[in-house]
């Protein structure tokens, strides 16, 4: 199993309860205040972090003086649009108390289903990483309707660990994890220290959602743990509602760690090689080359362009001979790519008009 010590990237998840004074509707800055430090921690040893925060739209019903009981949609997303600005400055005074910066992150369930926001979105928070911010995301509640939301911060949550290559999410909660049956009405319930695969019998165990004032429950998290462990993270569920809630983690606090089926890179490529190609590019033998040493492909080493194709989607890989090497997932579409082709990154801009986005293809959007 994996732990917090051993995480190079990690995404917390921060429910409403655990940010959000329940009676009052005050944001809990001495809990924030903590969590924080926990951030610094793991930030001072190497490991990159995520937060994928809720609070918005229980900060912003407060600060609205809407009636706790349930919202309509458009009520939510006034009370989103409110509560976003007090959530992101409290985030960005707690982490900058500790010399560490904040971003904004705001995503939709299309922003996963739909390839180029994809690439958009992993493109951006892996920037942010390398450039040592600590991204907060959340579901963007302004403008999200039922069709395009996630609905809960435990999926996005998981989405968010696949999309960033995470090895570890941690989903902070008002349970120290998964029990054989409802802990607060079975008295002879078990905690379940580890899950190395979620049968129909572990998934049987879940409860729904316990809190009227967070969306998530036992359900959402054992989805969220599909998700996640799929894509190669491991995820573990702990009580958030304690100071330093990460600390205790790492000290050995009682959790359920749910194993990852393999490792985020491998998984990756293994999706990106079993979807259906758009198009082919056929590339020099210097850059087959490259490819074989784990390189991106630079506009430079490619020979010739077939599609059509857009931006985000799959296309082949093949050498002059015809040889298919791989798979890979373009930042180009086709008309581009062969206008851009035997070209320098130093020579694009002049001739489509903009930056360029980098490589053709990344290496890790890459199955050779």
């Amino acid at each position: 199993m994996a732990t917090l010590s051993d995480a190079a990237r990690v995404v917390v998840k921060i429910g409403s309860a655990l940010l959000v004074n329940r009676t009052s509707g005050d944001l809990r800055a001495e809990w924030l205040a903590s969590l924080a430090a926990d951030v610094a921690d793991l930030r001072a040893r190497g490991a990159d972090v995520l937060l994928v925060s809720s609070g918005s739209i229980a900060l912003g019903r407060g600060m609205l003086g809407l009636p706790a009981t349930t919202l309509t949609l458009e009520q939510s997303q006034a009370a989103a649009a409110v509560g976003q600005i007090r959530l992101a400055g409290a985030y960005e005074a707690a982490l900058a108390a500790h010399g560490l910066r904040a971003a904004q992150v705001l995503v939709t369930l299309e922003d996963s289903e739909n390839r180029r926001r994809y690439l958009n979105s992993r493109a951006t928070l892996d920037q942010l990483l390398r450039l040592g911010v600590v991204p907060i995301v959340n579901e963007n509640d302004t403008v999200a309707t039922d069709e395009i939301r996630y609905g809960d911060n435990d999926r996005l949550a998981a989405q968010v660990a696949v999309t960033a290559g995470a090895d570890l999410l941690v989903l902070l909660s008002d349970v120290d994890g998964l029990y054989t049956a409802n802990p607060q009405t079975d008295p002879g319930a078990r905690h379940i220290p580890q899950v190395a695969e979620i049968t129909p019998g572990i998934a049987a165990m879940a409860g729904d959602a316990g809190s009227g004032f967070a969306k998530g429950g036992m359900k959402t998290k054992l989805m969220a743990a599909r998700t996640a462990t799929a894509g190669g993270c491991a995820l573990a569920i702990t009580r958030g509602d304690v100071v330093r809630p990460l600390a205790a983690l790492g000290a050995g606090a009682r959790a359920t760690w749910f194993a990852a089926q393999g490792d985020p890179q491998q998984k990756r490529k293994a999706w990106i090689a079993a979807m259906k190609p758009r198009g082919r590019i056929i590339i020099d033998a210097g850059a087959a080359q490259a490819l074989s040493r784990g390189s991106s492909l630079l506009p430079a080493g490619v020979s010739a362009i077939s599609g059509p194709f857009g931006r985000g989607d799959p296309v082949e890989l093949a050498d002059e001979a015809g040889r298919v090497l791989g798979q890979g997932l373009t930042r180009y579409d086709s008309g581009d790519a062969d206008r851009i082709k035997r070209l320098r990154l130093d020579q694009i801009e002049a001739l489509l008009g903009h930056p360029p986005r980098g490589p053709l293809i990344h290496r890790d959007d890459m199955a050779i």
